[in-house]
């Protein structure tokens, strides 16, 4: 327990290369997928349901047909206005979590991290380093950045506008089609599916590839899966042996 409160999931914060536990990880992935399904839900309900608002209390018959017989009906309808204030609160939540989890100082203020290194204090540690998983977040933090943009369009514009002295940007519309936030929001929930479910982060695959191709470098790969507690232990025992009587 002391050791989970001093370390969270690093396995020494004081490491040159800075390893984390993959069990905690996953299981804070399958916290987070909680938003990304939240704003599917959203998205589905501005995309693809009815924007009018009908009050079925005004319905007065006409008692007239349209050409294919059906009656028509008066109606006193108003026209939905959407205000996304909640979504982007949690979406900057979600943003935060992402760049906590980059840096040992900033981990210690997310409370997904503190509560899943609880969670899994008596589940024996997987350590993997944390290099590929900044990746991986800085991915996710761009997928969050456009989404607060999408939610915002004319915050944003605004501040464009402002920088450049120019109206490169409309403010009473927005300009980010529908289908791009709604297809990015998919792939969000596939990956941090994949993460939380099987343990296969895309982003570290990416990650890995351009390590191979020579764009970043990291440590060798092979020694990643490494149990250095395991090793530890074993070393410990070995002592332990030689040092008793015979």
């Amino acid at each position: 327990m002391t050791r989970t409160l001093k370390n969270l999931w690093f396995r020494d914060p004081n490491e040159p290369e800075l390893f984390i536990n993959d069990v905690v990880m996953r299981m804070r992935a399958g916290i987070l997928l909680i938003i990304p399904l939240f704003m599917g839900l959203t998205l589905f309900d501005v995309v693809y349901t009815s924007s009018w608002v009908v009050d079925g209390n005004t319905a007065v018959d006409t008692y007239e047909t349209d050409w294919e017989h059906r009656i028509i009906y008066t109606v006193e309808a108003t026209k939905r206005t959407y205000e996304y204030s909640t979504q982007t609160i949690i979406l900057f939540y979600a943003l935060f979590e992402m760049i906590a989890g980059m840096f040992v100082w900033t981990a210690r203020l997310s409370p997904t991290i503190w509560l899943c290194s609880f969670l899994a204090r008596n589940t024996p540690p997987v350590w993997k380093p944390l290099a590929p998983k900044r990746f991986a977040w800085t991915l996710g933090a761009s997928f969050i950045t456009f989404c607060i943009i999408f939610f915002n369009p004319e915050v944003f514009a605004g501040w464009v506008n402002a920088l450049f002295n120019s109206q490169l940007l409309p403010e009473t519309e927005n300009y980010i089609p529908s289908g791009i936030a709604v297809n990015l929001v998919w792939v969000c929930i596939a990956l941090m599916w994949l993460e939380a479910v099987f343990g296969f982060c895309v982003g570290c695959k990416v990650h890995a590839l351009l390590v191979k191709i020579g764009v970043f470098k990291a440590p060798c790969e092979a020694c990643n899966n490494i149990d250095w507690d395991e090793i530890a232990r074993k070393h410990q025992a070995k002592q332990a042996t030689k040092k008793s009587p015979k």
